[in-house]
C-alpha cells in the first residue's frame, strides 16, 4: 500500500506531501481542481515517460516520491527478477531535471524505466473509464479465471516449460538457417577440400621437389660438369689434388726446421683431405646422376598441381595451403554435423512440447471448472448495481498454439438485457456498464488474490442514487482487504470512505496552485453537503450529509 505521496514542482503543485492509510480513501474536488494532476504524478512514479512541459518551474528539479509498505505482498521474487533491492518499506522516486532528463530510483538505487514498469503492476492498479479498459483484454480475463481456479503454481510451471520450449525452438530455427546457408556452400567447400586432400600436401616439400626436378631436367649437363670437376681434381698431370700432394712432399722436407713451415704443412694437409672428400662425393654424384623421364614427369605433375592450387587460393607456400585445407575440413564437418544437432534439438523440442501441453491441458480443466463460479459471482454482484439482467458467457477453447498462459483462447460475451443476444463485451457494454463490470471483477478478485493498491478514477460515472450507494458498499468491502483510493463526484460514494482528501486550487499573488487537504469529520460534512447542493450549503444538505456519513 502507498503510505506517503510527495510531489514537488509538478504542474500546479508547488510542494505537497500527503500521508495515506489503509482502507477506502476518497478523493474529491471540483472539476479542474487538479485531481488528474495527482494521477499524473502517480503515473510518473509507476514508469510513465516524463515530459518537461508538466514541470511547474522548468528551472528547478521536479521530484515525485512514493513510500510503499509491501511486507505482506511477497514481492521478493519480483524484485530479484528485475535486479532490484527489496525493502519491506520501499521508496520509489522520479526526478525530472531542468534540462528535461528523467531519473528513477528504487530504494535509492538508480533503475531504468523498464525495471520500474515491471514493478508497477504489483504496487498500484489505476483504473480510469476514459482509458482503454483492460477488462476487454483476453489476458486480463484469463487472469481473473486463473485467480478463481487457483492456477498460480500450475501457471508458473507452465510458463517455465513454455520458456524452455521457446528457447529450444529459437535455437532450432537458428541451426536450420545455418544449415540452409551452409548447405549452399557444402558442395563447393567439399570439392575444394577434396582437391587439397588429394594433393597429399603434408607429405610434399616444395623446395625438394623443385630441386629434384631441376636435377633430372638437367641430368646430362650436370653429369658432364661433375666429370670435368673429377678430372680437374685427379688428373695425373694437372689435377689439383696431385699438385697439392707434391707440394706437401716438398714442405715435409723442411717442416722440421721451423714452426712456420710446420703450420704450412698442416694447413695444406687439411686442404688435401677436404679436396679428397669433395672429389669422392663429386665422383659418387656423377655416377648416381642419370636421366629418368618417368620420374621427371611425375615430379613435374606434382609441381604443376601445387602451383595451380597456390594460384587458385592466392598463396605461395604449402603450409598456407594446408591451413586452408584444415579450415575447409572444419566447415564441411560442421555442416555435416548440423544434422545431428538438429535431430537432437528436435527430440528435446518434442519432449518439452509434450510436457507443456500436459500442463496446459490441466490449466484448461481447472479453468473450465472455475468459470461457472465466476459467472455466478459476477452476475450476483452486478444485480444490485442496476444490471439485474446481466449475463456472461465464457467461451474457452483449446487452440493449436502455445501462448504465454497456456493453449486456451477465450472470448467473453455479455448481455445486459433480457431478450438480447450475447455479444463481445467490448462491443455491447456501455461505458457505465463497463465501469460496473470492472468493479464487480475487482470485487470478486479481492476474494481470491492479494491485489495491490487500487485507484478508481471516477468509476462511478453514469450512475447515481441507490446504484451509487451499492457501488460504495462494494468498494468499502473491497477496502477491507486492500488499500483503495476512489476519485469521485458522488456524495453517496464519498460518504463511505474511511478517509477523505479534498483537492482544490488557490490563487496566491496571481499564481494558481493545487493543494490537497485531509478532511476531518466536520470538514467532510461540509464537503459532502457541497457535493449534494452546491457551494451555498443549506441546513438540509448538512443534514443529508450527516445522514450519509452515518
Amino acid at each position: 500500500m502507498i503510505t506517503t505521496l510527495a510531489i514537488k514542482n509538478y504542474a500546479l503543485i508547488e510542494d505537497m506531501r500527503v500521508e495515506l492509510n489503509e482502507g477506502l480513501t476518497i478523493i474529491t474536488g471540483e472539476t479542474g481542481a487538479g485531481k488528474s494532476i495527482v494521477l499524473g504524478a502517480l503515473a510518473l512514479l509507476l514508469g510513465k515517460r516524463a515530459d518537461l512541459s508538466s514541470v511547474k518551474d522548468s528551472s528547478k528539479k521536479c521530484i515525485i516520491e512514493g513510500h510503499f509498505s509491501i511486507k505482506n505482498y511477497e514481492l521478493q521474487n519480483v524484485f530479484e527478477e528485475n535486479d532490484l533491492d527489496y525493502e519491506p518499506q520501499t521508496i520509489i522516486r522520479r526526478e525530472i531535471l531542468p534540462g528535461g532528463k528523467s531519473r528513477a530510483f528504487v530504494n535509492d538505487t538508480p533503475v531504468s524505466l523498464t525495471q520500474l514498469q515491471a514493478l508497477a503492476p504489483y504496487l498500484v492498479d489505476v483504473h480510469s473509464q476514459h482509458e482503454t479498459l483492460e477488462i476487454v483484454s483476453e489476458n486480463f480475463q484469463m487472469e481473473v479465471i486463473d485467480a478463481l481456479a487457483g492456477n498460480a503454481e500450475l501457471l508458473k510451471s507452465y510458463q517455465l516449460q513454455f520458456a524452455d520450449f521457446k528457447k529450444i525452438s529459437e535455437e532450432l530455427s537458428v541451426l536450420k538457417l545455418q544449415k540452409e546457408d551452409a548447405s549452399k556452400e557444402l558442395d563447393y567447400n567439399t570439392f575444394l577440400f577434396n582437391e587439397l586432400q588429394q594433393a597429399n600436401l603434408k607429405k610434399l616439400n616444395q623446395q625438394d621437389l623443385e630441386e629434384t626436378y631441376e636435377t633430372l631436367n638437367n641430368a646430362e649437363a650436370i653429369q658432364e660438369a661433375l666429370s670435368e670437376v673429377t678430372k680437374l681434381f685427379d688428373d695425373d698431370q694437372i689435377g689439383s689434388l696431385q699438385t697439392a700432394k707434391e707440394a706437401r712432399i716438398v714442405l715435409g722436407k723442411i717442416k722440421g726446421y721451423s714452426k712456420a713451415f710446420e703450420d704450412f704443412w698442416q694447413r695444406l694437409n687439411s686442404v688435401i683431405i677436404e679436396l679428397e672428400d669433395i672429389s669422392a662425393e663429386v665422383n659418387s654424384a656423377s655416377e648416381n646422376i642419370e636421366a629418368d623421364p618417368e620420374m621427371l614427369f611425375q615430379i613435374n605433375e606434382k609441381l604443376q598441381t601445387l602451383y595451380k592450387l597456390e594460384q587458385k587460393h592466392s598463396v605461395s607456400t604449402v603450409s598456407e595451403l594446408i591451413e586452408i585445407e584444415e579450415k575447409l575440413e572444419e566447415k564441411v564437418n560442421t555442416t555435416l554435423g548440423l544434422d545431428g544437432q538438429i535431430e537432437n534439438l528436435e527430440k528435446q523440442k518434442s519432449s518439452l512440447r509434450e510436457t507443456a501441453l500436459k500442463t496446459a491441458v490441466a490449466l484448461h480443466a481447472k479453468r473450465q471448472k472455475a468459470i461457472p463460479e465466476l459467472k455466478k459471482k459476477l452476475e450476483e454482484t452486478l444485480f444490485p448495481l442496476g444490471l439485474p439482467n446481466a449475463k456472461f458467457q465464457f467461451e474457452l477453447s483449446a487452440s493449436e498454439d502455445f501462448r504465454s498462459n497456456g493453449t486456451d483462447a477465450l472470448q467473453l460475451l455479455f448481455t445486459a438485457n433480457k431478450g438480447l443476444a450475447f455479444g463481445p463485451l467490448k462491443k455491447v457494454a456501455s461505458g457505465g456498464e463497463m465501469s460496473r463490470i470492472m468493479l464487480a471483477i475487482k470485487a470478486v478478485l479481492a476474494e481470491y488474490k492479494k491485489l495491490p493498491t487500487i485507484v478508481f478514477d471516477e468509476i462511478d460515472t453514469g450512475v447515481s442514487g441507490e446504484i451509487a450507494n451499492k457501488m460504495a458498499v462494494i468498494m468499502h468491502q473491497m477496502s477491507k482487504k486492500m488499500q483503495l483510493l476512489s476519485i469521485t463526484h458522488l456524495p453517496q460514494i464519498a460518504a463511505k470512505g474511511d478517509h477523505h482528501i479534498k483537492v482544490y486550487k488557490e490563487d496566491n499573488n496571481e499564481v494558481t496552485a493545487t493543494h490537497l487537504q485531509v478532511l476531518n469529520q466536520e470538514e467532510r460534512i461540509v464537503e459532502i453537503a457541497q457535493m449534494l447542493g452546491g457551494k451555498n450549503v443549506s441546513d438540509a444538505a448538512i443534514a443529508n450529509a450527516k445522514e450519509l456519513l452515518n
